[in-house]
């Protein structure tokens, strides 16, 4: 396995000290003269660093002033009640989905599985760009069993809200079954979505979503951008 380079362990500590709060939005960052010395690095690899978090929205320099943190990492908490607007809002931040695609399509064996469909089933898909203060955070794909709610993906169209998509064709509510996370790297098409390097590390979120009765709703797989989202686990 190829070594993490050098340049990005110290993007990603600088990354660490922002979320874990020692950095607030608008505070300006130590000097790269200071930052080679903490790191016993030459001033060209914190260069690269924070050039690095700078391309991710996480910092921005000014000529003559510094480099200042641009953006704290979004906390989102993962537990029974996913609500991406709730979630985002809770942060004191704007929320925002952009959709990608919207089409039908037969299920693959996972999918069916997940929804108590046969493989073959059809299931409309909602392929989409979560935003929070206009910055990317993560792309996500969102699968539905097509012959239980034939207009979703209208429903989709008007709303851009998964849950509001539900609530118009008669779900009013839903909570997470289950969730899996898995650590990535991101793909070519990920990254441009997300404005980082190809095979920078991304979250995976895989989990299901069920209605009061328990009956599958939604199969959902989320990449989140691991410089822009500090996941939280919880039982709410």
């Amino acid at each position: 396995m190829s070594r993490t380079p050098v340049w990005k362990s110290i993007a990603v500590a600088l990354t660490a000290d922002i979320a874990e709060g020692r950095y607030a939005s608008g505070d300006r960052l130590p000097t790269e003269s200071q930052l080679a010395a903490t790191h016993g690095v030459n001033r060209h690899t914190v260069r690269r660093a924070l050039a690095d978090m700078s391309e991710q929205g996480l910092v921005h320099a000014r000529r003559g002033a510094g480099v200042f943190v641009t953006a704290r990492p979004t906390d989102y908490p993962i537990g029974k009640r996913v609500r991406y607007h709730q979630n985002i809002s809770a942060n004191g931040k704007i929320p925002g989905k952009k959709i990608l695609t919207l089409n039908t399509r037969a299920a693959d064996a996972q999918e069916a599985e997940a929804l108590g469909l046969v493989q073959g089933d059809p299931v409309h898909v909602y392929d989409g760009l979560s935003l929070a203060d206009g910055q990317p955070i993560a792309v996500f794909q969102s699968i539905f069993p097509a012959d239980r709610f034939p207009n979703m993906l209208d429903a989709l169209q008007k709303t851009h809200s998964v849950t509001k998509a539900l609530q118009l064709i008669g779900i009013p509510d839903y909570t997470r079954e289950w969730t899996r996370l898995t650590a990535r790297q991101a793909s070519p098409t990920q990254a441009l979505h997300l404005r980082i390097s190809e095979g920078a590390p991304v979250l995976q979120s895989t989990g299901l979503n069920v209605d009061p009765q328990g009956n599958p709703v939604e199969y959902g797989r989320t990449w989140f951008a691991g410089d822009h989202v500090t996941l939280t686990l919880g039982s709410e």
